[in-house]
């Protein structure tokens, strides 16, 4: 609803005549005065009347006055005691995306401090995207970034969320919907990863409501009528508890909750249960004076009811991310029904309620307090080392949307450093929590002192060591299995580089190539030329040509044809020149992403080879008998003339083969005998019978070249049962 006239100054203040609108602000101003001084309240009202003016004639599609949202906003905002500049820009959050007003006046007449905040809750609706898709990742970015600077534009924004939440009764079902998998996608986690315990329950049964509108209802009518059934029981339980924690000196607040609708669901989806199955719907929280008394309430509680194997979780002395703490144990009850419960102290029970809101609200316990604080800092700037190695707004989305999954596992260094880590983590994931260099060194790993795959899945208590080699890289099927969003982002930032500068080389030798039959190096191309041939095509640096050359994006011959008429005008050297012969690109096989050896015909150092050009993908080299590079023998410009680098590394490359030869037992030990005593390394073999008589073996070898394989073919065809041997080419034929 952006106003297309921004920069038209803003009318005069006029109070806003409604007194609907009056008496809202009336009830958040006698909120307001309850904690803050009262010139503070006089700027918040001032910017109350700013804001019914500049939405002056606009309307929710409830009908109410559009300001009534504002108000409410900053009413829930005010619940955290927030400061006056969170005040005001909760109260102006609408006016830049929604009205005429500017950043520069919000800032001029509410100070820099609340006009940084209302930008950035601001959309990004001046900017064309692709797609609605990366236009709200790129929105959920500017957001998350502007959170990352300054904690209380995400409060503000979640307690939008929540008032939208609360109304979204108006909005259509197909809207309702979305809106509803977004909070529950984005904004429940992040509510929960900030501790906001009650927001995040709230949100998440507002979204269920709105996104699966039936289930909701069906799931409320049966916990309605559950409840009236197992009243007697839950009340026996809790006079119990009330009964025995004075008798072990225990002073205790203990309190009933029912689990909300959306925890039960999730519950019966991801275990394929049924309603009925789900017995501990009812809980029991037991809120005691200090940290001593938790440990001596849960030995009341057990001695009191049977406790449940597995099912004790003390998050005392390992707290979670967002900071909450607490004991959790499952008591059978009466009738054989499950009873979870929760101690904690007073002031764990403000900060499991309150979260990071609580540095607002509570400030007894200091220490707690810090250590929370510095927790919510580590991941917010977790968030900027995301945005810096992401590409792309929905890459970053992705990456926040996996450190917002909610499970946990506790793992140890091997000098006993806590590390908490997503469910479903692997030590690649641990070796980038640790450092972003020790994961890229990483080469393998023990779990409590055995030798593991780095793809293993890590458990609660394991003892993790991180094995590095000084040369090693990030392998690209981590990402197959990487669970954090630092590692995947890790991971993908060193690939790109890697393929950036392998691709900007590579290009160069192209050119040069195409180059050669229009008498011209790369070199010999002036600057005269470049700037021209940049400027035509809206590039700024050679780079970026060489690098969609390396990729395939670019074909060589048509960038040097364009070179070389540039530098025609320039030189005004004769309009024919004669071609010079133009040269192959040598290769060593080891450039890495941007030279690919084809899998199909696996070419070696010694055979013939040509080059062709993928697009996004770089060289791929083909031996010259290839199938798949016959098609594009007639289109010059998809391939080029390589050769092998004289001289090249010790690399070793796969070469696949195929023996016949008559059954007999232990001729596959011999056949593999003959091959290693030639210092060649299997890398796999498969065998299958034909006519029974006779067995082929397929070999996947590494040898250094055909001079390397010749000789390993020599010693197997020496074994006497032995038939025929022969290498497999591209079409899976054997010559």
């Amino acid at each position: 609803m952006a106003s297309s006239d921004v920069g038209v100054p803003p009318p005069p203040f006029r109070p806003p005549a409604s007194s609907v609108l009056a008496l809202d602000f009336q009830q958040l101003k006698t909120k307001l005065l309850g904690y803050l001084k009262a010139e503070d309240v006089g700027r918040i009202e001032a910017a109350y009347h700013f804001a019914a003016n500049a939405h002056a004639g606009q309307f929710r599609i409830s009908g109410e006055p559009y300001v009534t949202h504002p108000v409410a906003v900053a009413s829930l905002v005010a619940d955290w005691r927030l400061d006056p500049q969170a005040l005001i820009a909760a109260l102006l959050h609408d006016v830049m995306e929604d009205t005429h007003i500017t950043k520069a006046e919000i800032a001029e007449r509410f100070g820099k401090v609340a006009a940084e905040l209302v930008d950035g809750l601001s959309k990004l609706d001046k900017i064309e995207f692709r797609s609605q898709e990366e236009a709200q990742a790129e929105n959920f970015r500017k957001m998350l970034l502007a959170m990352a600077s300054d904690l209380r534009v995400i409060l503000i924004k979640l307690a939008d969320r929540l008032h939208n939440m609360r109304t979204l009764d108006h909005v259509r079902a197909a809207k309702r919907r979305r809106i509803a998998s977004e909070t529950l996608e984005i904004y429940a986690p992040i509510a929960n990863r900030l501790g906001l315990n009650d927001l995040y329950r709230e949100l998440q049964e507002l979204a269920f409501r709105n996104k699966y509108p039936l289930r909701y209802a069906v799931l409320a009518k049966a916990i309605r009528a559950a409840r009236g059934n197992r009243r007697e029981v839950v009340g026996r339980i809790r006079h119990s508890i009330e009964e025995r924690l004075p008798q072990w000196g225990i002073s205790a607040e203990v309190q009933g909750r029912e689990k909300h609708l959306y925890g039960i669901y999730r519950k019966m989806v991801e275990k394929h249960l049924s309603f009925s199955q789900v017995l501990d719907i009812y809980g029991f929280r037991v809120i005691v004076r200090d940290v001593p008394s938790c440990y001596l309430a849960l030995g009341a509680l057990h001695a009191l009811f049977k406790p449940v194997p597995g099912k004790f979780k003390d998050y005392l002395s390992i707290p979670k991310a967002n900071g909450y703490q607490s004991l959790h144990t499952t008591l059978i009850g009466p009738f054989g029904m499950p009873v979870e419960v929760q101690v904690r102290t007073r002031e764990m029970h403000h900060i499991a309620e309150s979260g990071v809101a609580s540095h607002w609200l509570y400030k007894e316990d200091e220490k707690t307090l810090t250590e929370l604080q510095q927790r919510t800092h580590s991941w917010l700037q977790s968030l900027l080392e995301l945005q810096s190695t992401s590409g792309e707004a929905t890459e970053f989305l992705e990456h926040v949307k996996i450190d917002l999954f909610p499970g946990e596992v506790y793992v140890f260094s091997p000098k006993g450093t806590i590390f908490s880590m997503p469910k479903g983590s692997t030590p690649v994931d641990f070796a980038y929590a640790v450092h972003t260099d020790i994961g890229n060194r990483c080469v393998a790993c023990r779990i409590n002192g055995d030798l593991m795959p780095l793809r293993s899945e890590l458990r609660n208590g394991d003892q993790i060591e991180i094995i590095t080699a000084a040369h090693a890289n990030p392998n690209p099927a981590w990402l197959s299995y990487a669970r954090t969003g630092k590692a995947r982002s890790q991971i993908r930032h060193f690939m790109k580089n890697a393929q950036q500068d392998e691709s900007i080389a590579l290009g160069e030798r192209l050119l040069n190539q195409a180059l050669r039959p229009h008498g011209l190096t790369l070199g010999q191309v002036s600057s005269f030329a470049w700037d021209r041939f940049l400027r035509d095509r809206g590039v700024r640096y050679k780079k970026e040509i060489f690098a969609d050359l390396g990729l395939g994006k670019r074909l060589p011959a048509i960038v040097a044809r364009r070179l070389a008429e540039v530098q025609d005008l320039e030189s005004g050297r004769p309009d024919v020149i004669k071609p010079k012969p133009a040269g192959a690109i040598t290769i060593r096989g080891s450039e890495g992403i941007a030279v690919q050896l084809a899998r199909c015909c696996r070419p070696i150092p010694g055979d013939p080879i040509i080059g062709t050009l993928r697009k996004g993908q770089g060289l791929e080299v083909h031996t010259h008998d290839c199938p798949n590079v016959a098609k594009l023998r007639g289109d010059r410009g998809r391939w080029v003339d390589v050769d092998w680098e004289h001289g090249s590394d010790e690399r070793l490359f796969d070469v696949a083969i195929r023996v016949l030869s008559r059954n007999s037992r232990g001729v596959l030990a011999r056949v593999a005998s003959a091959i290693a005593e030639e210092d060649c390394n299997i890398q796999s073999v498969s065998m299958d019978s034909e006519q029974g008589t006779y067995t082929a073996l397929h070999f996947i070898l590494q040898v250094r070249d055909r001079m390397h394989l010749a000789k390993v073919m020599r010693a197997v065809r020496r074994q006497p049962e032995v038939v025929r041997i022969g290498r497999v080419k591209g079409d899976g034929r054997v010559g």
